[in-house]
């Protein structure tokens, strides 16, 4: 068994996008990924074992991968609203979440703060920054930067449309896309049977050679976190989350 576990690994690997490793390889891969922020307020301190202030009256933005002054937009995909910011600090925080967040930043984004999901994607570094809010439409893009970052300017582009959430969301978390069928099973009833429970896991075949596992679709998101820990205790880190209509 302990040859199939290694065989398993080694096939994840060599088949599944790892941004960690991107991140040394001279091709640097800008880090993009979806899940949900994490809305900053004081009893994080106690109950996420947090230890770094944050504003909430500023536009503050935290990554625990990505460096200070790493430009990032975070876009709430309910409303197409996104807002450019720089990381204003490297955070450590519960790996279930994809960056930290003022309360400001929630509240132009528009989330709803119950199930905040967000996309977040690393921006190219430029000499000139602008800190923008934007309703963002198919066709935008790009977003032009034509400003120093002397302050931070909120630029509303469009009319802001005020979209009610959508109840019952669902979310699953993205483990990987295999090659082999058999292995994607094994691997399937391993973690099943040790990490994360009988029935949470589901794979699904996307082609001749491309199966795709993942976890059943979760509406709780304190169901959906005990799935991702329990795969983080794997060695699976930074598992992307997506959401179903």
């Amino acid at each position: 068994m302990k040859y199939s576990i290694l065989i398993i690994i080694l096939i994840f690997v060599t088949s599944c996008t790892n941004y960690n490793v991107q991140r040394n390889n001279s091709d640097y891969v800008p880090y993009k990924s979806s899940g949900f922020a994490l809305i900053y307020n004081a009893d994080l301190h106690e109950k996420e074992k947090f230890y770094k202030k944050i504003n909430d009256n500023d536009l503050v933005v935290g990554h625990n991968i990505l460096k200070k002054n790493s430009i990032i937009k975070i876009t709430n995909p309910e409303n197409m609203k996104s807002i450019e910011l720089k990381v204003s600090k490297k955070i450590n925080y519960s790996p279930f979440y994809k960056v930290i967040i003022s309360k400001n930043v929630a509240t132009k984004l528009e989330l709803n703060e119950m199930i905040p999901f967000v996309d977040v994607t690393e921006r190219k570094k430029n000499k000139f920054f602008i800190a923008k809010v934007a309703t963002t439409h198919s066709e935008e893009k790009k977003v032009e930067n034509k400003a120093p970052i002397t302050k931070v300017k909120i630029d509303n582009i469009s009319i802001n449309k005020k979209q009610s959430p959508k109840k019952n969301k669902k979310f699953s978390i993205i483990i990987g896309v295999f090659y082999s069928e058999i292995s994607t099973n094994e691997l399937k009833e391993i973690l099943e049977r040790g990490y994360v429970g009988e029935g949470s896991l589901h794979v699904k075949k996307l082609g001749k050679n491309k199966f795709l596992l993942s976890s059943k679709p979760y509406a709780s998101i304190n169901t959906l976190k005990n799935v991702y820990f329990g795969l983080n205790k794997y060695g699976f880190d930074d598992l992307e989350i997506k959401q179903h209509d």
